[in-house]
This record gives C-alpha cells, structure tokens and sequence, in this order.
C-alpha cells in the first residue's frame, strides 16, 4: 500500500482527529479515561483540536463499526487499547478488516517480546506472540515501556493510529513516534502553537482584568485562553489566523509578564515543584518538608522532578504528636499549649525539618483537610503552612472549602508559590517574607 504525501493545503486548525478510546474497563469506570486529556493537550500545543472522544467496547463489532464511521468523518483516527496478549485484545484484528489489510507475524516483534520478558526474569506464555502480529502493509512503532507496540497507517489522505491502553507505555510513544509523524505530514505544527503564561496568587478573573491593558488592543486577532487550576492559573495566546507573527505573541506574553511581577510563574508548562528545584539549584540551596495532612505529596512534588537529590534533603510525614516529638523534635509542651493544627506547631514543623535534615529552606504543612476533624476557631479546610529560610520562619494560615483532594492540592500549591517567590526574592537580594494573595 503506497504512502500518500501530506496534504499541504489544509490548516493544522482544520484537520478533524479523531480518538478511539477502546476496552469494557473505561466503560464500566474501573480505568480512568485518562487519554483524552492527555492526546487532547498534545494536540492542542502543535495547533490542532480533538474532534471527537468515543469510547467503544472490546467487541469486534463494535470497534469495526466505529472505525469505519470514524473514517468517514476524520483525518486522523487515533486508537488506544486492545492491543494485548489476551483473548479480549482485538482491535488488530478488527482494523485489519476494515482497512483490508492482511496481519503477518514479525520475528523482530517476538524478539523484542522475549528479550522484555528475560529482563523481567519471566517466561514468556505462547499468547503474548498475539502482539507479534503486524500490517502487512504501515509501521510499527516500538513500545520501550511494554510488550505490545503501535502500529501506524496512512492511506488515502487518512491516518490511523494505533497505541497501547497503559498510559506509561502510551504516553511516550505518542509524544515520541506519533506526533513527529503527524508533523511530517503537515497534520500538525513542528513547534507549540501559543504561548503559555504560568501565574499563581492571582485568580482567573483578576488575571484577565489586570492583562487587559495589553491583550484588548489586539482585538480579535489574539486568541486569549484562560485555564485555572488548583492553585494557579494558565493564560494562552495565539493566533490562529495568522494575523499576528508568533515573534509578536512572544512580544506581547513579555509584556504581560513585566505587568505580573512576582505572580509569574514560568512559561510553559512546568509545574510548581519544578520552578522551585530550578531555583534552588540555581542557588545551590536544598529544601526539606514536613507535612501531616498532605500526607507526603508535598515531598512528591520536589521528588518527581529528575535529580531531586541534588535539591530536596527529604521529608517527614508525621501525623501524631509523638512523631512530631521523636522526628522533628517538637517540644511536648508546645503541643499541649498550641495544639497540632497551629501557627506555633506548624512553625516547629518547618524548623525542626530544617535542622534535622540540614536544609536551607523548609516548609511545613498542617491542618484539616476534612471531611472529618476540625474544630469551630479551626474547622474543616483549615491550613497551616510555614516557611523556614536562612533569615527567619513564619507561617500563615489558610481557608479552604471543598473536598479532601482539593484541599490538600491548594495547601500543597500554596506552600509551593510561597517558597517559590521567596527563593526569586533571594536570588535578588531580598530579605523580607514574600507576600502572595493566595496566601492571605
């Protein structure tokens, strides 16, 4: 089957993708659908927009009846699931029929299969050579991360994709294989096709309002994108009508960032953790936490990012006023006087983080996250996070209502943007605690 050229007349904004999301789990809610926010984002910074999500089950069927539909309407279909060992592993199969393609066995696809399963010191069972099954006519994409790997289709101006359902082996190999493909083929931009600009301590609509001195004059040819998060909020800006030349977004994003101040966070995509490693490192500085009603997410934070060691002294969950005594050395007496769930405690937390771990900076979280505990001066939502530098600790508490999950993501992103703009205050010289409005 011969390989079509792109089809250079068509805008990325107007080529319709489609994503096929396929397996009886997703549907019965015991696997979260987690690719569609994940392809829909990958797509969305090369210019391009996700159609259309169906999530089909694992019939034949079904999935040859959607394929087919897909076909018609789209440009580029997108599949993940089914392409496993088991006996409910058929979108191979079902694709091949459709497309009218024969399916042949690949001996470099079982090598790859077995050599996996020796490095995992496992045999391997005859039904894993299922996957070693491929097109005979497209490409095979290799999958570092499992067993199955992808397979890629393009005929007739239409491309079908096909990924393994696991997200640590779909993620990579769509960021990796596919989307290089789709952008040789002119179906999607070889670069981001906006501007992100990352804010914390200030909400949706006052970043809008304090923006719009520089983004109104542009009218309708800047597109403006606000997208808030727990704990800090994304402006985009593009142009997809080309109006206005990516150097003069980049021009205009500067110009916002000047009027932010301290409320810029980064552009991109970095997340919090990640801003604060790049400023201690920066300075050769290293950070330790303690926390209670986090539960270690806070450490997470710094620990998903590479080369945490060279950061982050470590951390200390510790729940129960005897861990707060035998770890971080609190006094018993402040406990009793104060109560866990308080300035004074949470300030201990933070010093007592620094000193036995060695740290030049510490923060510290406690409180109530809900939906139990609480008390009427400290009901459920109440926060307490302190911050430890080399020239004093102070803490602040905090409110917030809602669930559990999103309680603990605001404390965690609160204690984060306080650290990040006290080590930006270092790295020019200043002294005094930074002040940030999510805080108050």
């Amino acid at each position: 089957m011969p390989q079509t050229e792109p089809r250079k007349s068509t805008p990325v904004s107007q080529v319709r993708y489609e994503l096929l999301t396929l397996g009886d789990e997703l549907l019965l809610g015991l696997t979260a659908n987690s690719h569609l926010s994940f392809i829909g984002s990958e797509l969305g910074r090369r210019g391009a927009m996700l159609r259309r999500n169906v999530t089909v089950t694992d019939e034949a069927d079904a999935i040859a009846r959607q394929v087919r539909e897909s076909l018609e309407a789209a440009d580029v279909i997108i599949m993940t699931g089914g392409l496993g060992p088991t006996c409910d592993d058929r979108t191979r199969e079902a694709v091949a029929e459709v497309l009218g393609l024969k399916l042949v066995f690949d001996p470099g696809i079982e090598k790859a299969i077995a050599q996996r399963f020796e490095l995992f010191g496992r045999k391997m069972t005859p039904n894993n050579l299922k996957q070693a099954y491929r097109f005979d006519h497209g490409e095979v994409m290799p999958n570092a991360n499992g067993t199955a790997p992808g397979l890629w289709v393009h005929k007739d101006s239409k491309a079908v994709c096909m990924l393994p359902g696991p997200p640590n082996e779909m993620q990579p190999m769509f960021v990796d294989q596919v989307v290089p493909r789709l952008a040789a083929l002119g179906l999607l931009l070889e670069k981001e096709s906006y501007v992100q600009i990352r804010t914390a301590g200030v909400g949706e609509s006052m970043l809008e309002t304090k923006l719009q001195p520089i983004l109104d004059p542009h009218g309708d040819a800047l597109s403006i994108a606000f997208c808030a998060h727990a704990g800090h909020v994304d402006c985009r800006l593009s142009s997809p009508s080309g109006r206005i030349p990516f150097a003069r977004i980049e021009q205009i994003a500067s110009e916002c960032v000047k009027l932010l101040k301290e409320d810029f966070v980064c552009y991109g995509h970095d997340t919090l953790g990640k801003v604060c490693a790049d400023l201690l490192r920066a300075q050769e500085k290293t950070v330790a936490v303690a926390e209670t009603a986090t539960g270690g997410l806070l450490a997470q934070a710094f620990t998903d990012v590479c080369g945490a060691a060279k950061f982050f002294a470590g951390g200390c969950v510790c729940c129960t006023n005897d861990a707060k005594m035998q770890f971080l050395d609190i006094p018993e007496c402040l406990l009793l006087q104060h109560g866990s769930v308080s300035a004074e405690g949470a300030v201990a937390m933070a010093t007592g983080a620094a000193e036995k771990l060695g740290a030049d900076y510490a923060v510290a979280i406690t409180g109530f996250a809900g939906p139990c505990g609480g008390a009427n001066e400290n009901p459920v939502g109440t926060i307490y996070v302190a911050l430890h530098a080399p020239h004093g600790v102070w803490s602040r508490k905090l409110s917030y209502p809602g669930p559990r999950r999103t309680i603990r993501q605001r404390a965690i992103n609160a204690a984060l943007d306080w650290l990040r703009r006290e080590l930006v205050r270092a790295a020019h010289g200043a002294d005094a605690p930074a002040r940030s409005s999510i805080l108050q």
